[in-house]
C-alpha cells in the first residue's frame, strides 16, 4: 500500500469512528446496557471492546517489547478474553466508556499518521504491517458498530471504508477455510460487488464458475459475520463460493461457526 492509499484508509477509520461516536453521545443511560446480537454483550461491551483493542494496538506500535507478554498472559488465561475483558469493564458509568473510547481513537489515529504503512507490529498472531492494523480496526469498528445499530434499530451510516473491508474479507478466503479446518478450494472466486457510489468492485477471475454477486454492504455483513449470506441478498454460484460464504471470517481468532453441509 503506497503511502496516499495509507492516508486515505486512516481517513476512512476516523469517519467511521466519528459516524459512531455520533450515535454513542446521543445514548440515554438504559440505552448503554441494551443487549446486542453478540450473545451476552450489551451496548457498553462492544464499546469497551474498541477501546480496548485500540489502546493494545497502540501499545504493539510503540512499546512493541512490552506487547508481546501482554498479548501471551491474556491469551495464557483462556481464548474467550474478549469476553472477560467486556466483564472486567462494565463497571465503568457509560460517560467513563465513551471517553475512553473516544480518546483511545483518538490516540489510534495520530499514533498511525506517524508510522509508515509497511512498518511491522507483534499482534495476537502473526505480526502485521501498520496498513493491516488500520484495516483491521476499521473492519472491527464498522462490526461492532453494526451490532450497536441493529440493538438501537437504526441504519448503519454509509461508510467510506467499505472496499477496504471487503478488500479484507476476499483476502481471507484460505485463512476462513483454513481455521475451520476446511481443504482451500484450487481455484479461486469471482467477487463482483455494487459500490455505494453506484460502481463496481471486482476480484478474482472473471471466467471462474464460482462466483459471489451483490452488494458491498451485504458482502461486507457476511465476512464480518453480522448476518448469514442467506438473509442477505448475495447470489452465489458454485460450491467454493457457496462454502466460502458459510464460513467466510475477516478477522482474527477461533471459528465461530458451525458448517452445515453445503449443496452445490
Amino acid at each position: 500500500m503506497d503511502h496516499d492509499a495509507y492516508t486515505q484508509l486512516l481517513a476512512d477509520l476516523g469517519a467511521e469512528s466519528e459516524h459512531l461516536t455520533g450515535h454513542l453521545r446521543a445514548l440515554s443511560f438504559p440505552q448503554w446496557g441494551l443487549a446486542t446480537p453478540a450473545a451476552g454483550w450489551g451496548i457498553q461491551d462492544q464499546v469497551t471492546h474498541l477501546a480496548y483493542f485500540d489502546d493494545a494496538t497502540v501499545m504493539a506500535l510503540q512499546q512493541p517489547h512490552e506487547f508481546r507478554p501482554f498479548a501471551d498472559a491474556l491469551m495464557a488465561d483462556g481464548m474467550d478474553f474478549p469476553d472477560r475483558i467486556a466483564a472486567n469493564h462494565r463497571i465503568l458509568a457509560p460517560e467513563s466508556m465513551l471517553d475512553w473510547y473516544a480518546d483511545s481513537r483518538a490516540k489510534l489515529l495520530d499514533v498511525l499518521s506517524k508510522h509508515e504503512p509497511r512498518d511491522r507490529m507483534p499482534w495476537f498472531g502473526p505480526d502485521m504491517s501498520a496498513a493491516s492494523a488500520a484495516t483491521a480496526r476499521l473492519m472491527e469498528t464498522w462490526a461492532h458498530g453494526q451490532d450497536i445499530y441493529d440493538a438501537l434499530g437504526i441504519e448503519h451510516p454509509p461508510s467510506p471504508g467499505l472496499r477496504s473491508i471487503a478488500h479484507l474479507g476476499v483476502a481471507t478466503f484460505a485463512f476462513s477455510h483454513r481455521i475451520h479446518g476446511v481443504e482451500v478450494p484450487s481455484h479461486a472466486v469471482h467477487v463482483a460487488l455494487d459500490a455505494p457510489d453506484g460502481g463496481l468492485w471486482t476480484w478474482g477471475p472473471g471466467d471462474s464458475a464460482d462466483k459471489v454477486r451483490g452488494s458491498a454492504e451485504d458482502f461486507v455483513l457476511v465476512v464480518t459475520q453480522r448476518r448469514h449470506w442467506t438473509e442477505t441478498d448475495l447470489v452465489a454460484e458454485g460450491s467454493a463460493a457457496k462454502g466460502w460464504l458459510e464460513l467466510a471470517q475477516a478477522y482474527a481468532g477461533a471459528p465461530s461457526r458451525r458448517l452445515p453441509e453445503v449443496t452445490p
